[in-house]
């Protein structure tokens, strides 16, 4: 049997931790928690699983990651955010895989909640997800947003069945908070890798983003639901070139 740590990175989760952590003790063998000091109950319930914690400031998304893997005991990682949950299908697929042999890196389709519904068209589907994979040979890039795996050309990745509930958004307000910060992170990368204000995509960007959204990838299907996503993509969309043209203005004046 192979044994599987579980890295995930929290900060004020305590809203939904407990539900993560009630799938992943299923089956992992370790579980690792890396917080960046929260200061709700997100530790003591993560402690109630008997996670093994390990507090550091945050320095992004992927080196986050990364250090919970270094710290991890086994070369297998299921790595989870603190608010996505297994599905019973998913969970049955990774404790057959135990009992078989791991390998390679394996992925499942994540099923986006905002506001009440998990969508199933849009920007937000399909989604998938690579969640499990052996460390000696996969590793998560060093990006501040948008993380993801460093995986070699031609080694295997492997779709299993069931789900991964993301339960992203609860509400509109929530939404807008993390569309603030993230595109915030968002315009700080481009203007390290030295882009300048493009106008032709500040200007209709936003509008295509719409389009794909709720026409090209029928978002329309989800409702009201599509209708305000797709806005909000292109909202933050334009956030992010908004950002960028101040930082670039700033930097010019400095």
């Amino acid at each position: 049997m192979h044994p599987i740590s579980a890295v995930i990175i929290t900060r004020n989760e305590e809203r939904i931790i407990g539900s993560c952590l009630e799938t992943v003790q299923q089956v992992a063998d370790e579980i690792i928690i890396v917080d960046s000091y929260s200061t709700d109950r997100t530790i003591e319930i993560s402690k109630t699983f008997g996670a093994k914690i390990f507090l550091q400031q945050w320095p992004g998304f992927g080196p986050q990651k990364n250090f919970g893997v270094q710290v991890a005991s086994h070369n297998y990682i299921l790595g989870l955010d603190a608010d996505e949950i297994l599905t019973d299908e998913a969970i049955r697929e990774i404790k057959k895989l135990k009992e078989t042999g791991l390998k390679g890196v394996y992925e499942f389709s994540r099923l986006n909640f905002y506001f009440g519904k998990f969508l199933r068209y849009g920007m937000e589907s399909p989604d998938y997800k690579k969640r499990l994979f052996d460390k000696r040979q996969v590793q998560w890039n060093n990006n501040q947003l948008h993380e993801d795996l460093i995986v070699a050309d031609g080694y295997p990745v492997i779709r299993l069945k069931g789900h991964i509930k993301h339960y992203s958004y609860y509400s509109i307000a929530h939404y807008i908070e993390k569309a603030n910060y993230y595109t915030t992170i968002a315009a700080e990368e481009l203007e390290k890798k030295g882009k300048k204000n493009n106008y032709a995509k500040f200007l209709f960007s936003p509008g295509f983003v719409f389009i794909k959204s709720y026409f090209l990838k029928r978002g329309f299907l989800d409702g009201m639901h599509g209708f305000i996503i797709a806005l909000f993509n292109a909202r933050t969309n334009f956030l992010k070139y908004a950002k960028l043209w101040e930082l670039v203005r700033n930097n010019k004046k400095g």
